[in-house]
């Protein structure tokens, strides 16, 4: 029992859902930097997510799981089949049989049960790629922060990927194939953008998008107040917001990089602009994670305070960039 793709090409970035959906990319020929396919999966966007079966608040910056990569294939005018189902037997062959083909497999799991990763806490939202398997592993391609090409035991792979509780699948697997359609990138680059600034700019509920960045200013303050673990609270927020896979300060930094990359495709002037006001926010993004690690570290609400005003000025300048990406 062994099949490992000799031939794969690993896609080494800094996000689970662009690194695995990159990799399957790469076996099929289509070779883009990490902004790019981050800003053609219309990925940038926000959340403030609060529930009482949550240990603790979830500030989020882009679009929900698996959206990302299906609008990244529609864009780019692939096909992309999903396969989830509850039973586990049926889950192995889904994917086992993709691997026998020489097909990887993108995968959506629980990095909780990854014995490589060294911070313990459910996230049922983590994308890997699979490309082989033996007796005892599953081979799997994984963010530069967690090593890059990887591998772990069968066992957890499957508690991985059965795994319950918020943002998590029915042991989801997807396959990208290019039955030879064309694409044109300077096309899907703008498609991409409108409709991500439009579904920005009108979030269906205030803890969405520009809204839910100056709802979260206020949030904050009640957190800090009634949380029961301050430090624990807002050092992890805070790591998860710069390092946990976010590419730096809430993927602000790979949307900048996204659209200077895009105007140096097609040199419209809103993209220039929007490029500019992204530099700003991105910094303003790391100033409020470095706030929220301080606070948690020495208690004091004065950092909470600091953070809660620069959220609303980053709200502004958001939705500022965010019109000028839709009137173009």
């Amino acid at each position: 029992m062994k099949n490992i793709i000799e031939n794969i090409k690993p896609f080494y970035g800094l996000h689970c859902e662009t690194t695995a959906t990159g990799t399957l990319l790469n076996q099929i020929g289509v070779e883009l930097s990490e902004p790019m396919l981050f800003g053609l999966g219309e990925g940038l966007g926000f959340i403030f997510w609060n529930m009482k079966l949550m240990d603790f608040p979830f500030i989020g910056g882009r679009i929900k799981p698996d959206a990302l990569t299906a609008n990244i294939i529609r864009n780019l005018n692939l096909t992309l089949e999903v396969k989830e189902t509850s039973s586990v037997k049926k889950a192995w062959e889904n994917v086992k049989q993709n691997i026998d083909k020489n097909i990887a497999v993108g995968i959506k799991l629980d990095s909780y049960h990854l014995e490589y990763f060294t911070s313990k806490i459910h996230f049922a939202g983590h994308y890997v790629a699979f490309y082989g398997y033996d007796e005892n592993y599953a081979y799997l391609i994984d963010t530069k922060q967690q090593g890059s090409v990887v591998k772990t035991l069968l066992k957890n792979f499957e508690l991985a990927r059965n795994e319950k509780g918020p943002m998590s699948s029915r042991n989801l697997s997807y396959t990208i194939y290019n039955g030879n359609n064309e694409f044109e990138l300077e096309t899907a680059i703008v498609t991409a953008i409108k409709n991500n600034s439009k579904d920005y700019l009108n979030p269906p509920i205030n803890n969405i998008g520009y809204k839910g960045i100056l709802k979260t200013s206020k949030e904050i303050k009640k957190w800090f107040k009634n949380s029961n673990n301050i430090k624990r609270d807002f050092t992890v927020t805070a790591r998860l917001m710069e390092k946990g896979g976010t590419g730096g300060a809430l993927f602000r930094n790979l949307y900048r990089d996204f659209l200077k990359e895009s105007y140096e495709l097609l040199k419209i002037n809103n993209l220039n602009e929007a490029y500019k006001i992204f530099v700003e926010a991105a910094q303003l993004w790391t100033e409020v994670s470095s706030s929220l690690n301080k606070a948690g570290e020495s208690l004091d609400e004065a950092y909470i305070d600091h953070a809660s005003n620069i959220l609303i000025d980053i709200s502004e300048k958001e939705k500022t960039a965010m019109e000028l990406l839709l009137s173009f």
